[in-house]
């Protein structure tokens, strides 16, 4: 019998948290100082909601356990590694992540900046070396993480934020920022864990329409928390998007119309899970913690 959701979350993240511990070098390693500041910047805090993903779409499909560690971590690293760069002064310039210091307070820029790139490539690293079995799956999955990343995911989903900052933008283009920015890599993470269960194209096409709407509702929901919340609850700094002019689904709707809209890409990831030939009920209750969380 498979173990109640909140079990099977934390088991998944102690999973993860484990696998990372294992994949990152030791703090004594020289040169010490980096590599405490990517321990720093990877354990010990976050939803780890991209591993869940991915361990519940490989589930679903029967994949290999060590396999979707490998994917997770990957992911979970791609994830570190934007957060550290996104906190610097010439990105949002912000000094509290995760209820303490940012890597570049914590340590000093330069320090995160090279932190950022070396978790980068820890991340293709942890996959190219994965248990996943074929040779060719493997490189499938690295040109899908490169691709959720890069210029066409979430580096180039930031770039537009960036440019975005004072701007007036249409529903349809904050949409197109944060299928990147956001939902770039939370589509990879469904997608790598179903690859580790050797998906077939239709279930990966369901699957795919499904992390669509679940990348975007994670990111209504995360401008809705950043205008309602406090810093204490949220463990990063509230109201610093309105503070800086940025455009998000509360300063273009409004939070009543954000939270319908939320509610409204529930249902539709919902609906894409129907479509999906296989036992969905882990993504299922996950698209409900998307929709309900409070940090």
């Amino acid at each position: 019998m498979s173990p109640p959701f909140e079990h099977w979350v934390a088991g998944i993240r102690h999973r993860t948290e484990s696998a990372l511990d294992r994949w990152l070098p030791a703090s004594a390693t020289a040169p010490a100082r980096l590599h405490e500041a990517m321990r720093y910047a990877a354990l010990g805090g976050g939803k780890r909601m991209r591993p869940l993903l991915c361990h519940a779409a490989g589930e679903a499909l029967g994949a290999d356990a060590q396999a979707l560690d490998a994917a997770a971590c990957a992911l979970e690293l791609i994830h570190a590694y934007s957060l550290v760069h996104d906190d610097l002064p010439c990105m949002d310039d912000d000094v509290l992540r995760r209820g303490r210091p940012t890597c570049h307070v914590e340590f000093d820029e330069a320090t995160a900046l090279l932190v950022g790139d070396a978790l980068q490539t820890l991340a293709f690293q942890t996959l190219a070396e994965s248990a996943v079995p074929s040779s060719e799956r493997r490189l499938l999955m690295l040109a899908l993480l490169a691709q959720a990343s890069g210029s066409r995911g979430m580096a180039g989903g930031q770039a537009i934020d960036l440019a975005a900052v004072g701007t007036a933008l249409t529903l349809e283009e904050l949409e197109f920022m944060h299928i990147r920015k956001t939902g770039a890599l939370i589509r990879a993470a469904v997608l790598l864990g179903a690859h580790c269960g050797a998906a077939d194209d239709a279930t990966l096409a369901a699957l795919g329409h499904y992390a669509n709407r679940a990348g975007l509702l994670f990111q209504v929901v995360d401008d809705i928390l950043d205008a309602a919340d406090s810093t204490i609850t949220l463990g990063k700094t509230a109201g610093k998007d309105a503070a800086r002019n940025k455009p998000t689904y509360v300063s273009m709707l409004g939070l009543a119309r954000a939270r319908e809209l939320a509610a409204q890409l529930r249902t539709q990831a919902h609906a894409a899970l129907t479509a999906c030939p296989l036992q969905t009920g882990r993504l299922a209750a996950l698209t409900d913690y998307i929709a309900e969380r409070t940090f």
